[in-house]
């Protein structure tokens, strides 16, 4: 009985304390089993031996009638002490488990999720990096198309190196039970990929293989590889997920190695990766036109090219071209219509469009967090910021380790005007990418926004931005603000000597520079400033470029020179751009009301900073900033305007 008593509080200190204590499960089993193990032989000794007084006897040497009372208050003892400990224990389970979160309680992580770290690329040409890349998106694409389980993006996985020491704690960070872990190693049109499947919780190799194929069998071991992941996690397929899971992409080699290259390049941010990926993507299409998945990539590609630096007419012709080929190449897939949806948001800011689109590129890949994170910036364009920050908080459960899907959370509760909880999104995105200059940028925006400009100007200060860049644009107005014209001025001259400056961005400068002088009072020299900018955006404009900045600052520069019909014109064109736009519209109607408060037509620009001041917008307009920027002076002095400025949006 003692034994019994004893080893049941063993177990209760392994199943109630060990996890407390993060001991693996091993532990636990192992201390089961020697209970279990050892429970027959106390049975043994218990029948051949007894305590007595003067020690252990042998049983027929015992007189058990002189035993027996000091055997009844031993039990009485064992009986209460392990009841006290088991109260103890019980309790202090109950209180521990209340008080841990659900990412560090491996019996809350869900047992059909999974995680794909980088493949280690084990190939001696260094340059073949690309295709470990690409093959850990092609493996993630397939999983993401299986609803039964719980896929993590590769932006959140590829912060981790592959073949890491602490899996557990990496499981716990992206909540998911099991890890994929895998090697490639390419030589000529020879691939070897090694993959393993691990339970992270308790260090438990569920699956692994090694494939040795030719570089157009590729498409067979990655379909493997989702299927047999899928087998130990035990996720049922549905036979749409089955087909799509096993399709083939192409059988041209170099169209597929084309592919890889664009594939790897589609996660990076800057405007020369993205030439890169379209010129990958080009590529594959050209050696196998009906590569369907090439078609997506490009679609995407050239989209984004159409929507910032390029918003011509071929742009838009290309981009046109690659979506609607997609399309009609893998209509019943999630891609084809991904790509519509990207074309109809980026290119014709067709929003009711873009979101059908991608609800069913959802529905059939439901742990693609890219089309989680689309269908938020959608809805927030369509005015539904509520709703955006919803959905974007579900992309987040799926790339939990994406600095840009936070960001959007955190702009989406700026243009609300709800300053505190897009900070603390924000500073979330920071903790992801602290290299990442655009964030406390954006910081900084939310205390200029509330008229803080003394934080503001400090978190900016230290800081310093190319003139492309969002955060260039707030350091300089935080400065105009302050009135510190002269420093301004000097930010603007030193952006304008860089020699891979942009035109438009040029152009701009000129204006800024003019309007600057005009703050200082100094029409005269600003004069030239402006005929100049006037000149060379007016030229941009016929050479193609008709993008909503180049016509803000085309607007701006109009109103200065006084030329009313042309300001005209322009707030009828940007108005009927961005009408449908209940994100930019706000802003538009802020720059056109600029532009009327310039020419003195306070009449026309009230109601329209009035309507700009209480909707939600990207970056929306603030008291503080009616009070702080000094393009709002000539108005400044009218009761209508000061009533607006006291007023709580």
């Amino acid at each position: 009985v003692a034994y019994a008593i004893v080893g049941w509080l063993l177990v209760q200190v392994a199943t109630q304390v060990f996890p407390f204590l993060e001991i693996p499960n091993w532990a636990i089993r192992l201390v089961i089993a020697l209970v279990a193990i050892g429970f027959p032989i106390a049975l043994v000794i218990a029948w051949a031996f007894e305590a007595t007084p003067e020690g252990i006897k042998r049983t027929e040497d015992v007189d058990l009638r002189a035993a027996r009372p000091a055997k009844k208050h031993a039990w009485i003892y064992v009986v209460v002490i392990g009841a006290a400990i088991s109260i103890a224990l019980f309790f202090l389970g109950r209180y521990t488990a209340g008080n841990k979160t659900v990412a560090t309680l491996p019996s809350e992580l869900p047992s059909k999720s999974i995680a794909v770290l980088p493949f280690e690329s084990l190939s001696e040409e260094k340059s073949n990096a690309y295709f470990a890349d690409g093959i850990q998106d092609e493996i993630l694409a397939r999983l993401s198309k299986i609803g039964d389980l719980k896929v993590i993006s590769r932006t959140s996985t590829q912060k981790y190196k592959s073949a890491p020491s602490n899996l557990r704690e990496i499981a716990q960070q992206l909540g998911v039970a099991n890890i994929l872990e895998g090697s490639v190693q390419k030589a000529g049109d020879q691939v070897r990929i090694t993959v393993q499947l691990i339970n992270a919780l308790n260090d438990s190799h569920l699956w692994a293989d090694t494939y040795d194929r030719k570089m157009i069998d590729m498409f067979g071991v990655e379909s493997d590889v989702a299927q047999k992941i899928a087998a130990s996690l035990e996720a049922k397929l549905t036979g749409r997920e089955k087909s799509e899971i096993a399709a083939r992409g192409t059988n041209n080699p170099e169209a597929y190695d084309a592919y890889l290259h664009a594939l790897a390049l589609s996660n990076r941010q800057g405007i020369q990766d993205l030439e890169e990926l379209i010129k990958f993507g080009r590529r594959a299409v050209e050696l196998d036109p009906n590569y369907a998945q090439a078609w997506v990539l490009l679609a995407v590609g050239e989209s984004q090219k159409y929507f910032y630096p390029e918003q011509t007419e071929a742009q838009l012709t290309r981009a046109r071209t690659a979506a609607e080929t997609a399309m009609r190449l893998a209509p019943d897939s999630a891609e084809g219509p991904a790509a519509m949806g990207v074309f109809n948001y980026y290119c014709l800011r067709n929003y009711d469009a873009a979101l059908a689109q991608l609800q069913i590129a959802h529905e059939r890949a439901p742990n693609d967090a890219h089309t989680l994170l689309a269908i938020g910036l959608v809805k927030r364009r369509q005015g539904k910021i509520e709703d955006s920050i919803t959905v974007q908080q579900e992309a987040a459960r799926l790339d939990p380790l994406n600095e840009d899907v936070w960001t959007n959370i955190g702009r989406g509760f700026r243009g609300l005007r709800r300053f505190e909880e897009a900070r603390t999104e924000f500073e979330r995105a920071r903790s992801i990418g602290p290299n990442d200059l655009e964030i406390p940028a954006q910081i900084a925006e939310t205390y200029v926004a509330q008229g803080d400009l003394a934080t503001a100007w400090k978190i900016m200060e230290p800081l310093s931005f190319p003139p492309t860049e969002r955060g260039f644009g707030t350091k300089f107005f935080t400065l105009i603000f302050q009135r510190r014209f002269d420093e301004a001025e000097r930010m603007i001259s030193r952006a304008m000597t860089g020699k891979d400056l942009p035109p438009l961005f040029r152009t701009i400068s000129h204006s800024a520079l003019a309007s600057l002088r005009i703050a200082r009072g100094d029409r005269a020299g600003a004069q030239p400033l402006l005929s100049q900018a006037e000149s060379e955006l007016n030229r941009l404009r016929a050479d193609g470029d008709n993008s909503v900045l180049l016509r803000d600052a085309l607007l701006g520069v109009e109103a200065e020179l006084g030329h009313r019909d042309e300001v005209q014109t322009i707030a009828n064109s940007l108005v009927e751009t961005t009408r449908n736009d209940a994100w930019q519209f706000p802003r538009e109607e802020e720059a056109i009301a600029r532009a009327y408060v310039t020419l003195h037509d306070f009449d026309r620009a009230l109601p329209l900073i009035e309507h700009a001041l209480h909707m939600p917008a990207v970056e929306s307009l603030t008291t503080a900033y009616l009070r702080l920027d000094p393009l709002w002076d000539p108005i400044r002095n009218d009761p209508r305007f000061q009533k607006l400025t006291n007023s709580k949006p």
